[in-house]
């Protein structure tokens, strides 16, 4: 099993990729931390904890970052995106467990200790807590197997701006400095998130199981579609940005990477928060990150609908 943890601004996306990775025997997680970002870092640690709980799972819940790394709080809003709640208006009640002590830069930093060269960092939210962690602990950055990030847009346009994907766009300054540490980086951006598309008639579908988890998450999903419906009219579904992230957690081949020096905006107008790549055939600086260019979509989309909602779920939907 590979040891995860999962980083998350749980909004609709961030849940479908925790239910997917809590459903994924591969899998051993070690711990989801939450940082600001779709919602406050206080609603993504609820939401976080709810929907462990929709998924009878036990697995640890860390509060991190409330805020950027040196800028104040961003004043964006995802509610068009992810509802009031951010879980697309299906949250009922409060969860019945709290979060762990502590914060999660520092489980991270704990963990990697523990666990030298086995734990790999799934971040699907601004890079925050990654950037403390590796500023608080020298050694981190090389005690960690591989970090995989959902985020930037390096080949295609921007989602928040015409360069800038949203979770980079968050804490620029934060993925500058993570791009620069040294620590093994895989980006999962919209290059190839963008190409998962999850159809609305497969979220429809799931109601079919019957069990409460499928009703919650079609619930959600069908919120999060709408919202991609207003935002690119005649698409009849929605990107599966995280759960890609953990599906290359998973199985790398989904994807195909290049190694590319990248790095972020931080000082732009037009451009701030812009994940540049050095595309020429002779770079002037030694690779960073590992983008992902391609992506096996229908395959990563089969095997992601063959865990989400649990497989004695999708035996029934059959």
């Amino acid at each position: 099993m590979k040891k995860i943890i999962l980083d998350v601004d749980t909004g609709i996306d961030d849940s479908l990729a925790i239910a997917y990775a809590v459903h994924s025997p591969e899998l051993d997680i070690l711990g989801v931390t939450t940082c600001f970002g779709n919602v406050s870092v206080e609603e993504a640690t609820r939401n976080t904890l709810v929907v462990l709980e929709k998924l009878d799972s036990t697995a640890l819940v860390i509060p991190g970052a409330g805020k950027p790394l040196f800028r104040g709080p961003t004043k964006g809003s995802t509610v068009e995106v992810h509802g009031e709640d951010g879980l697309g208006g299906v949250l009922e009640s409060e969860p019945t467990r709290q979060a762990e002590r502590g914060h999660a830069a520092r489980f991270m930093r704990e963990q990697a200790r523990k666990h030298p060269k086995q734990v790999r960092i799934v971040t699907v939210g601004p890079l925050t807590n990654l950037a403390m962690a590796i500023m608080q602990d020298p050694e981190f950055a090389g005690l960690v197997d591989n970090v995989i990030v959902m985020g930037g847009a390096v080949t295609v346009p921007g989602n928040v701006t015409p360069h800038a994907e949203a979770n980079i766009f968050a804490d620029p300054e934060a993925a500058e400095y993570v791009f620069r540490s040294g620590i093994p980086i895989t980006l999962v951006g919209l290059d190839v998130t963008m190409q998962t598309l999850l159809p609305l008639t497969e979220v429809r579908a799931w109601r079919n199981s019957g069990t409460q988890l499928a009703d919650f998450l079609a619930g959600m999903t069908e919120f999060y579609i709408g919202a991609y419906q207003q935002m690119y009219p005649g698409i009849e579904g929605c990107a599966l940005h995280d759960p890609l992230a953990v599906g290359v957690a998973i199985d790398p081949s989904f994807v195909s990477a290049v190694p590319m020096h990248v790095q972020v905006d931080v000082e732009g107008i037009l451009s701030y928060a812009r994940t540049v790549g050095d595309l020429r055939s002779k770079p002037a600086a030694e690779p960073n990150v590992k983008v992902c260019i391609g992506v096996d979509a229908e395959r990563f989309r089969k095997h992601f609908l063959s865990r989400v909602l649990g497989v004695g779920a999708q035996m029934r939907t059959v």
